[in-house]
Parts: structure tokens; sequence; C-alpha cells
């Protein structure tokens, strides 16, 4: 019998990644064996840093975090970072002292080439943020693809309108160029999009649950959740959150909760709807020869057992 499946998880800390951290170190399914960090809910170096706070809150400062990309695959540094729906500290404006860890010294991207080298075919990966440190692991190294196990991607809005514009969904349009790279890579790829994750949601009800319930995860959560309800209220007109991060875990945790497709997805990189998702059926047979031509498949999700999710997470954050 397997034992735990191995996971690296690549975050931008962030309320919800915290409790996508949080449902991975309790899940007996999973063995976290590091967290890489990325800009996107807040800049890389503070992302670093509430990557180890959530670790030494966990009581898990055991596990490596690996410090990724500030600047996109083509050196942009024009970021978009939504500290408005997080807080300025990512963290529910909370402003926890800073950790005692310290990030190792391999960047993001050589730790997941070295865990891939080192467990090849083991590894998931599970990307909730722009896929700058994927894209430069698979530039380092032209056999990650082959090594890395699976990468679970939190991005993309498939047939639906994105949540940065009508076109883009904030980890894509946060380095467009990435994601492309990564979506044509030929890597065993999952794209989890806001067209599934936007039926999964958190109620006012089960943040009520969370507060009478003891464990240490349920106990900090309630702290750092209200600038997050706040936001979805104004937002979305919404008594409750989207669990984006922890359905994505979950989805490399339980595939089974989602259903999928499979084809090819292109990312449009420029112009007014840069950051779009586009997905191929391989339906048809095209006649001509195009950007889409030849290009590897990836699975899409395209449904999820919302109730069992929210279950899940809840399960894992009451009782830790």
């Amino acid at each position: 019998m397997a034992g735990p499946k191995k996971m690296i998880i690549d975050t931008d800390p962030g309320i919800d990644d915290a409790m996508a951290i949080f449902v991975a170190l309790n899940s007996p399914e999973v063995t976290v064996i590091g967290l890489t960090t990325i800009y996107g809910n807040v800049y890389t170096t503070l992302a670093t840093r509430n990557a180890l706070h959530l670790l030494e809150v966990a009581g898990r400062s055991d596990i490596p975090v690996a410090e990724g990309s500030h600047v996109t695959i083509t050196q942009g540094t024009k970021l978009r970072i939504a500290d408005f729906v997080h807080g300025t500290d990512g963290l529910g404006n909370q402003n926890f002292p800073p950790p005692k860890g310290k990030p190792i010294k391999q960047s993001a991207a050589e730790f997941l080439v070295e865990q891939a080298n080192l467990y090849p075919g083991e590894v998931s990966v599970v990307a909730l943020g722009p896929l700058t440190n994927i894209a430069l692991a698979i530039q380092l190294d032209s056999n990650f693809t082959k090594n890395v196990g699976e990468i679970v991607i939190l991005g993309g809005a498939f047939s639906v309108n994105g949540n940065v514009n009508p076109a883009a969904e904030a980890n894509i349009f946060g380095d467009p160029d990435a994601a492309d790279i990564v979506f044509t890579s030929g890597a065993n790829i999952l794209a989890v999009g806001i067209n599934v994750t936007h039926q999964v949601v958190m109620t006012d009800g089960d943040r009520d649950k969370l507060a009478k319930a003891s464990g240490k995860f349920a106990e900090y959560l309630c702290k750092i959740l209200e600038v997050y309800f706040s936001y979805h209220r104004e937002a979305y007109c919404t008594k409750g959150v989207y669990l984006h991060d922890p359905t994505a875990l979950l989805a490399a945790v339980h595939p089974s909760l989602l259903t999928y497709t499979e084809g090819a997805v292109r990312v449009q990189t420029n112009g007014i709807t840069r950051g779009l998702t586009l997905f191929d059926n391989k339906q048809k047979r095209f006649g001509e020869v195009t950007e889409w031509s030849g290009k590897p498949s990836v699975k899409v999700a395209v449904t999820v057992d919302a109730p069992k999710i929210v279950k899940l997470v809840m399960d894992r954050l009451m009782f830790s």
C-alpha cells in the first residue's frame, strides 16, 4: 500500500492559503515536504514571512520554506497584489510578530527541481498563486515536467468571467507568460478554475461553527477571517467566502470529488484579454496549423462536490 502523497505547496499567503495549508497539514493522505512562496495576495517577501509564520502556528517549523521569484517570468515588476482582499499583511491585518524561522538558501525553482529529482513521479505540486516559480523550474530543468508527479493549478476562468476583469482570473493574470509555459509544458496538470471554486462557499454559519471549535487552526482562522468575509460582502454581495485554495488543495488529495475534461489550454499574454485561459476540447479537427496544434492536453475541472469539500475543510480545521 502506498504511503501519503508527497506535496509541495506554492503559495502567496493569503487567508485562503492559510486555510489550505492547515487543511494539508491535517490531512493524513499527504505529507507536506515544503512550501515555496510567490507574490499574489502579498509581495513575495511577505509571502515568505507568512508561510514561516503559519508553519510555526501549526507547530511544523520542520517543513522547509523556499522563497520564490519577486518578478514575473519576463522580469516584470508591476505586480498585481490583492492585499485589499486579505489585508495589508495578507493575514487579516492582525500584524502577528515576525516568525523565528528563515527560508532555506535554495530558490523555489531550485527546490522544486531538487525534490522532483529526489522522488520522481511522487511529488504533487499545488500551485496556489501565479505560476512564475513553476515556469522557472521548467526552464531550469527540462526533466522537471517528467519527474514531477502532478501539478494542481488554482487558476483560470473556464467559460465564466474572470475575477480581476471579465477576461482573467487573478493567478493567471499575475503572470500570463508563465502560465502559458506551464500549461503547454507536457507535465501532468490539473487546473481548478473559478468556474469550480465559486461553487464552494464557507457560509457565515460555517464560520460560527469554527468560532465554537477548540482546535488551534479554527481558533487562529477566526482571528483573520473578518477581512475576507467583508471583502466578499462588498464585492459579491454574498454572506460567505469562496474556498478557492482549499478546493484546489483537496483536488490533489481527493481527485474523485471533482470531474474533469481534457484538452489543450493556452493563455492570452497581451491586450485587453491578457490572462484569459482558452480551452480546446479537441472535439474538432481543425484543418489549419495554429498556435494550438500539437499542444499537450491537461485536465480542467468542470464540476465539484461542494458539500463534501466544505465538510472536509471544516473537519480538518475544527479538529486540530
